[in-house]
């Protein structure tokens, strides 16, 4: 599980590597949309790895934090392509 964790969670950086350096505004959306999606998938093991009993709860908390935050951000980076694209 840690290594999925590990996994979803550099995927983000990777993939918003990869939108910054797009040939096109679809391929930045694009990106975007694999990179929130590998931070819902991060989200996710956090939260399984805490409820597991890996991670202490105190431990998670700042995790947590983080990705929503960056699920905040990618998901505002997307509603304004998409609004600009309307």
């Amino acid at each position: 599980m840690s290594k999925q964790l590990l996994r979803s969670g550099t995927s983000i950086g990777a993939n918003t590597e990869e939108a910054i350096g797009g040939q096109s505004e679809k391929e930045f959306f694009a990106k975007q949309t694999i990179a929130y999606k590998e931070a819902r998938d991060t989200h996710y093991w956090i939260r399984l790895l805490t409820d597991t009993g890996y991670f202490q709860k105190g431990e998670s908390e700042n995790l947590l934090k983080d990705v929503t935050e960056l699920l905040k951000i990618i998901g505002s980076i997307q509603k304004t392509l998409r609004n600009n694209n309307s």
